[in-house]
């Protein structure tokens, strides 16, 4: 299957063309309008290094809103209020957390200054959302990504103090169901995230929900 290169022209190829990993495309560049047009057609960016690396799985890993699952020990968490969760406090904080966050098993980050940059613009543009986790004043953890219509788009999370990530995860879900976010793009498997009720779905699928 051949991976396509993207010219300055504002198109993807079809995502069925992808490879059996799921890259589709390389190249491009990572204007707000053409990260919209990728999120609204089922694809995203993600690249250590240029060239911008641009996929589409199948399957894909997604949480529904009403299938999050807690374990006693979160509900405690939460339930003490141990942390404290906020909205679109410190987009930028947020990200940079999550660009020094260590990964185990990677070298390095895929939050280039360029994403980093292209995702604050975003931000501004009020399609980015952040989710923040404090304890004592301190950002201790949290996520971002992109909501378009219905969907949320997540992108990265970190967390400085366990359960941190988690707790404003579940806090976000739990809102998002009086919000009515249809579905939670977590792109790719993690167990942290199969925890919490995230599974894989079809790809067809998954373009028929977010482009409903």
């Amino acid at each position: 299957m051949p991976v396509f290169y993207l010219t300055d022209e504002l198109i993807f190829p079809p995502v069925n063309l992808a490879d059996e990993d799921g890259l589709l495309a390389y190249g491009g560049d990572l204007s707000a309008e053409r990260l919209l047009l990728a999120y609204q057609e089922g694809i995203f960016p993600w690249y250590n290094e240029p060239p911008i690396l641009w996929w589409s799985p199948d399957p894909r890993f997604v949480l529904f809103p009403e299938e999050l699952k807690l374990s006693a020990s979160m509900k405690q968490v939460l339930k003490k209020s141990v942390f404290e969760i906020t909205f679109d406090e410190d987009f930028e904080g947020v990200i940079a957390g999550c660009k020094q966050s260590l990964r185990k098993g990677q070298d390095g980050t895929w939050i280039t200054t360029e994403v980093e940059e292209a995702y604050v613009t975003l931000h501004k543009m009020g399609y980015a959302h952040s989710v923040e986790c404090w304890q004592d004043g301190e950002l201790v953890g949290g996520f971002y990504g992109v909501m378009i219509g219905a969907c949320f788009f997540g992108e990265s999370m970190f967390a400085k103090v366990s359960n941190a990530s988690k707790a404003a995860f579940i806090t976000f879900v739990q809102k998002a169901k009086g919000m009515g976010l249809s579905i939670i793009d977590c792109q790719v498997y993690t167990e942290h995230l199969a925890s919490l009720g995230a599974r894989f779905i079809g790809r067809d699928e998954f373009l028929e929900i977010i482009q409903s």
